[in-house]
């Protein structure tokens, strides 16, 4: 057994000025596209670091869902500066992308092939130590040993497991979440429910992860609505939220619902379904597929009395589902793949590839802790139900 942390975390207005304190000769600061620079928040990381006499080098443009050759550019980058700090920017994608460059900067011999098996990392902090700070409420990658890295030649997203890229430092500044757009806001909100409530149901929970997660879960069913809608204090909590969410999951690991969402993300060829918004469509068909086990069921009962919820076991589920489905609605996200994005998966694609996409799903990280294994059969049922919002009774 085991719970891990970053050591440090710092959180609330103006937390970016504990970086004036970090101790180091050289940082290298990792950041997406250009709303971080375009907010002033990578000029003010900048100068928190130079004030803290650090020098810094710049590795900027990380894509969303970022790729193999991503990092591997930026682990060159990072072999040539040689930084003792890695300081990570931005929503998901930059922090991920930057703890898998952190792993081939230190060893520069290691293929990406080496890192796709949970918990397979070498060990790490040989060189340089790693800070995040996020800018989206949801992925909580700043506290987590997790990273997703797309390899886009296989069209696969694979999520990178390994306690050593757990951040040593996190910095929680609400200020970064007010920038967030309206669906940016929903997707990740979601994306935060979805770590909690796999979290708290996972074969994996414990008494160290349990209250995190249900703490995590009351707080963004009080305050997406509002966040969504762009309310300061909202914004702040979900942020906050979101940071509890990982702090769980990155210990009791996640479910089925994460395995689904990253095995379709890039299965398509008109374009990505993005990572928040699968989990979002998802969620609801998940919780009914495994409220068939009866410890399952009756932790997502205990889930629905904590926000509120009424009724026996059975309609407890059904209850927090349609509170689930009801958040969709709210926040203008789809029920059903068959709908997202205008039709962005048609139908025959969907079908041509459900058997591959559903072996890839049961292959994935996140399913081993999920409480129900799914069988072929019942994971291409479960996309099927997901695909047509269908009920799952299997």
């Amino acid at each position: 057994m085991r719970f891990t942390l970053p050591r440090d975390i710092y959180y609330g207005p103006n937390s970016l000025d504990e970086l004036k304190k970090l101790v180091g000769k050289k940082a290298v600061i990792v950041v997406g596209g250009g709303s971080m620079k375009r907010f002033g928040f990578l000029d003010k990381v900048t100068e928190n670091l130079k004030e803290a006499g650090l020098e810094t080098c710049l590795i900027e443009g990380v894509e969303p869902d970022p790729s193999v050759e991503t990092v591997m550019r930026g682990a060159k980058a990072m072999q040539e500066f040689q930084p003792d700090w890695i300081v990570a920017i931005g929503g998901g994608s930059p922090i991920d992308a930057a703890k898998a460059m952190w792993a081939f900067y230190e060893y520069p011999d290691t293929k990406f092939e080496d890192l796709i098996t949970p918990f397979s990392f070498p060990t790490l902090r040989t060189k340089a130590k790693f800070l995040a700070i996020p800018s989206t409420s949801g992925t909580a990658t700043e506290v987590t040993s997790f990273a997703v890295i797309t390899d886009y030649h296989k069209g696969i997203k694979y999520p990178l497991a390994d306690f050593n890229i757990t951040p040593d430092v996190a910095v929680i500044d609400p200020a970064l979440a007010q920038t967030m757009p309206p669906k940016l806001t929903a997707h990740t909100g979601m994306d935060a429910l979805t770590h909690a409530i796999e979290a708290y149901v996972s074969i994996l929970h414990s008494p160290f992860t349990d209250p995190l997660a249900l703490q995590a879960i009351k707080m963004v069913f009080e305050y997406l609505p509002e966040s969504y809608k762009g309310d300061k204090n909202a914004r702040e909590q979900m942020h906050y939220a979101q940071c509890l969410a990982g702090m769980a999951f990155s210990n009791a690991l996640l479910g089925i619902v994460h395995s689904m969402a990253h095995k379709t993300g890039a299965a398509y060829k008109n374009g990505h379904i993005v990572h928040g918004c699968a989990n979002a469509m998802y969620l609801s068909k998940v919780i009914q597929y495994n409220a068939k086990v009866p410890e399952a069921r009756e932790r997502y009962a205990t889930i629905a009395r904590a926000v509120g919820l009424t009724g026996d076991e059975d309609n407890l589920v059904k209850a927090l589902c349609r509170k689930i489905d009801f958040y969709n609605d709210l926040l203008s996200i789809p029920h059903a793949m068959k709908d997202y994005e205008n039709g962005m998966v048609p139908e025959d694609e969907f079908k041509a590839k459900l058997h591959d996409v559903a072996a890839l799903a049961i292959s994935d990280a996140c399913t081993s802790a999920n409480p129900r294994q799914p069988s072929q059969e019942d994971m291409e049922k479960l996309l099927t139900a997901c695909y047509y919002d269908l009920p799952v009774d299997f």
